[in-house]
């Protein structure tokens, strides 16, 4: 099933950016692109979930590259936050879980020049999209949790 998370997305970088899109960081554009991707392949309800185990991953990567110790990875911290050991993926989680490294890497190169376009708080718009793109106005699952 398609649903708006692009054009919710896409309103909540304008709340942010404001207008015109001329001034938004260059990399929000495809980060646009592939969350769209993992929202269209698991489902609005599910990618809420995929945004927070995205944002556990990505934690978990700093905190280990900033204790100087051996590093796995995003992907491998992604597939452990979405408990992807033991069992296999399907196609859909595997195209969602794609599109989640790409975006990441997208924002991660976007963010060495604009500090503004930063992948966690790419994240948190990407919630708050699902909540408008679900048709219940003010609705932003996991928006609490994500700020706790």
């Amino acid at each position: 099933m398609t649903y708006n998370f692009g054009f919710a997305f896409t309103q909540e970088l304008a709340n942010r950016y404001g207008l015109p899109t001329d001034d938004w960081p260059a990399s929000t554009e495809p980060v646009t692109s592939f969350f769209t991707i993992a929202v269209n392949a698991v489902g609005l309800e599910r990618a809420v979930d995929w945004f927070e185990a995205a944002r556990r991953a990505e934690r978990r990567a700093q905190e280990v590259e900033q204790a100087r110790t051996y590093q796995f990875g995003f992907a491998a911290y992604l597939a452990d936050a979405l408990d992807f050991y033991g069992q296999q993926p399907t196609l859909a989680e595997t195209v969602a879980w794609e599109a989640m490294k790409a975006a990441r890497e997208v924002a991660r190169h976007g963010s060495a020049v604009d500090l503004d376009a930063d992948f966690d708080v790419l994240l948190d718009w990407a919630v708050r999209a699902c909540g408008r793109s679900s048709g219940r106005p003010g609705s932003t699952p996991g928006v609490a949790a994500a700020t706790a």
